[in-house]
């Protein structure tokens, strides 16, 4: 990884007229800002589809793209769909946010309609992707076939104990009686990939790299668990006996308790990590660069006993470390990999990041308490790790000034220079763009400005997150300008 420069913004974020950022128009324009800003790097959230809370970490398939993302005006352009019946849904007035329960009720009806015209057409092409996929398609396809057959229930809460806990005869009659299901949900991810491979294309011809995220954890309403119960600690109702979280920490005094099944790492050891491998390898297909999500988490994982309301009563057991993450870096040579090590310093976590030679990152509101120094503070930056303003955890720039601690935007002040005549973000950008850090990311929320309202997301509160947008006309050549300017001046080009 070279010195850099990249921007944070999902494609759910991205402007668009039904309801949410697609793989359409508005994220080929977005490439173009990128280019024109001199950004090498686009960072998004996990793309798979949402569950309840519309999490992108809480997803049905680790490996499955969202339906949501798949671009209603390239569906109407390829024959699939009439721009009437596009315009007849109703995806929500409110430009800056998503309405997801709109969304969710005009986006499977089109996919269906699609499905009945194109899917006969391209026979042959969605053979070959079941064929690409065979690993983790018919499952997911299923699995999703009968959340619908069941009321979209948690597969936990199925009626039918055989379907429930994957008995095979069970699973088999499904997979006949539901065909025509499982015919729409494996159409709507060629959909999705098809799109997405175009984009990808589009993008890295610009020589931009897409940076993903691979949460360590899948949720225990997914397909990954409903079709391999034996990698994940249950007990034979399918019950987990430990599930994840965080203990107490910046973001949460109670913690936080995540809720996902956790792995059995001494199952999944004796095949070589084989499904951790099949998991990498699709999201090779997504990304160029994987930042793994929770990394601390293969050194050392906060388990809490099922059943907890909070995360306070969990304890630390030790994770697989080098063991699996030397397999992933060792099988997958040509890929980048950025370990999301933040969390309270552990040395054996350094260990391993040393270990494993992965870069770290470095957020630099998390930087300015005066009480301490801060490994976050930018003159303590090793070269080899990707400094952020802040993630998608964190309030944007503006919203920080405004909300953090007093005595650490005080502290920030004083640190980087701050003053109005070059502007707060500005200021605290500046301080990331001239670090030695090899990559330094701002969400796109920081070059706007904007503060209140714009946060994507707040750990430890279960709604209203995971909605912001930009609008449209938002990332201007005026800015791009401005951005690369700035990433001349400290050699990011």
């Amino acid at each position: 990884m070279n010195r850099s420069g990249g921007i944070l913004l999902p494609i759910s974020s991205l402007p668009s007229p039904h309801g949410i950022g697609t793989l359409g128009r508005a994220a080929y324009d977005f490439a173009d800002f990128l280019h024109a800003a001199g950004q090498r790097y686009w960072q998004l959230l996990p793309l798979g589809p949402t569950g309840y809370g519309d999490s992108p970490y809480q997803s049905f398939s680790t490996f499955a793209g969202n339906p949501y993302l798949i671009d209603l005006d390239q569906l109407v352009a390829d024959g699939l769909l009439t721009e009437d019946e596009v315009r007849a849904h109703d995806w929500g007035a409110d430009a800056r946010h998503v309405d997801y329960g709109k969304v969710y009720a005009g986006r499977f009806a089109l996919l269906e309609t699609a499905c009945r015209r194109g899917r006969a057409r391209d026979a042959e092409q969605i053979a070959a992707f079941e064929r690409e996929n065979a690993h983790w398609l018919p499952d997911y396809a299923l699995f999703m076939a009968l959340k619908r057959h069941f009321g979209m229930q948690a597969w936990t809460r199925w009626p039918d104990e055989d379907v429930r806990l994957h008995r095979p005869d069970a699973v088999a009659a499904c997979r006949e009686t539901l065909s025509e299901d499982v015919a729409l949900f494996t159409y709507i991810q060629y959909l999705f990939y098809t799109q997405w491979h175009a984009l990808k294309e589009y993008v890295n011809a610009l020589g931009i790299r897409i940076i993903g995220d691979l949460p360590i954890y899948v949720s225990m309403d997914s397909a990954d668990v409903w079709a391999s119960p034996e990698l994940f600690q249950l007990d034979e109702h399918a019950v987990p006996t430990e599930v994840a979280g965080v203990p107490p920490d910046y973001f949460s005094a109670d913690g936080q308790l995540w809720g996902n099944p956790l792995y059995r790492y001494d199952v999944m050891q004796q095949d070589g990590f084989a499904w951790w491998i099949r998991r990498v390898d699709g999201a090779k297909k997504l990304y160029d660069v994987i930042r793994i999500d929770h990394f601390r988490g293969f050194e050392s994982y906060w388990a809490v006993p099922y059943g907890e309301t909070t995360a306070r009563n969990g304890r630390w057991v030790k994770g697989p470390g080098m063991a699996l993450v030397g397999v992933l870096t060792g099988w997958f040579p040509d890929l980048s990999f950025i370990a999301e090590d933040l969390g309270e310093p552990s040395p054996a976590v350094s260990a391993l990041l040393a270990e494993a030679g992965l870069p770290g990152m470095k957020v630099l509101e998390f930087a300015f308490d005066p009480r301490a120094v801060s490994s976050y503070l930018p003159h303590n930056y090793p070269e080899n790790c990707v400094c952020y303003t802040g993630t998608h955890d964190n309030a944007p720039l503006a919203l920080w000034r405004r909300e953090g601690a007093e005595a650490e935007v005080a502290f920030a002040a004083r640190y980087l220079g701050l003053n109005d005549a070059e502007g707060f973000n500005e200021g605290v950008i500046r301080g990331g763009m001239s670090s030695v850090a090899r990559l330094f990311v701002a969400q796109m929320q920081d070059y706007l400005g904007l503060g209140v309202g714009h946060r994507m997301n707040t750990p430890g509160v279960g709604s209203g997150n995971w909605t912001w947008r930009m609008l449209p006309g938002e990332a201007d050549d005026a800015l791009a300008a401005k951005i690369r300017g700035m990433t001349r001046i400290y050699g990011r080009l």
